[in-house]
């Protein structure tokens, strides 16, 4: 009878662990919603899964399995204090090999609000100077610098539960734009006259952004927007209309120039679609001027003996 009443406490202790675990991890993923993405709906389902694509599911295509990364907002206490130090680590990188296009001259003051014509002689400079230019002095830093975010194994995009918005017009602005589509796509939109640069790094190796647009593994990117502050509504595009390859592929995000436009500011609200195959990932966040090149999330196509690049994931 003693031992029945042990057993029987001893599981209800271990019911009662599991219960307030599942709370602590919702509550956790909450308050990371909030900051990242505070305009997302409340939480719903606490339950993810990075599996996109069984390697069981039946398709006509036969598609090859695909799971993705593991996103902040998935992580424990701890996980989510390491990825913080290897967060600080990537915008103290940033910094010393002066990748701020603000550095390059006088620290600007924000203002609330700008319009062209107010614009002082050295913002026109910095408004008319050509992003070539500037890659061609910064190529090996920046190329630096994306090695060493592309180290990163958790993805700091916040997933967005719902299907998007009635009024999202991500594919109005594609369709704008010419944007392709194809077996793995890769958008990115946001809501101001900002330069952030979508930053694809594939299976082979090679990372495609704006200045590399064609892969050798077939990807292109086929929009590019806000180079200069044209839209209030821009949107990028990377897309493989076909066979892309097996292997590892890692979305980054930088926010590459601010713009000192009307209602521009220095924080930036961005979404970002994934789709393979035809299963839809949506992801939101919130970049600042001056940080580090974000890896958002990431996804493996095939099976791990498959893969032309592999990763280690983080202890």
């Amino acid at each position: 009878m003693v031992g029945g009443i042990s057993l029987a406490a001893s599981a209800t202790l271990y019911t009662a662990y599991k219960l307030n675990k599942r709370r602590n991890m919702r509550l956790l993923r909450e308050a990371r919603r909030k900051k990242y993405a505070p305009d997302l709906p409340p939480l719903i389902n606490t339950n993810t899964t990075t599996t996109v694509i069984s390697q069981n599911e039946v398709s006509p295509e036969n598609h090859p399995p695909v799971e993705r990364t593991v996103q902040i907002e998935e992580l424990d206490e701890k996980q989510y204090n390491q990825w913080k130090t290897r967060d600080g680590e990537r915008n103290s990188n940033i910094m010393e090999l002066r990748l701020i296009l603000e550095d390059i001259i006088d620290e600007l003051p924000e203002l609330e609000e700008v319009v062209e014509d107010e614009l002082t002689d050295e913002e026109r400079i910095m408004e008319l100077a050509a992003r070539g230019e500037w890659i061609e002095e910064n190529e090996e830093e920046l190329e630096e610098h994306a090695t060493f975010v592309e180290t990163e194994m958790v993805g700091s995009g916040i997933i967005v539960e719902e299907a998007p918005p009635v009024n999202d017009d991500l594919d109005e602005r594609l369709e704008r734009e010419g944007g392709k589509s194809g077996a793995v796509q890769v958008s990115l939109a946001w809501d101001d006259y900002n330069d952030l640069d979508l930053h694809l790094f594939c299976p082979s190796g090679e990372r495609i952004y704006f200045n590399n647009k064609e892969s050798e593994c077939g990807g292109e990117l086929d929009v590019d927007m806000n180079v200069k502050p044209v839209s209030n509504n821009p949107v990028e595009n990377v897309v493989w209309t076909n066979n892309p390859p097996k292997g590892t592929y890692k979305v980054g995000v930088h926010f590459y120039k601010h713009h000192r436009k009307r209602r521009t500011k220095k924080k930036t609200k961005y979404r970002l679609r994934v789709t393979i195959f035809g299963k839809v990932q949506e992801y939101s966040g919130m970049m600042k001027y001056g940080s580090a090149m974000q890896m958002v999330t990431g996804f493996t196509i095939g099976k791990q003996d498959d893969l032309a690049k592999k990763y280690q994931s983080f202890e």
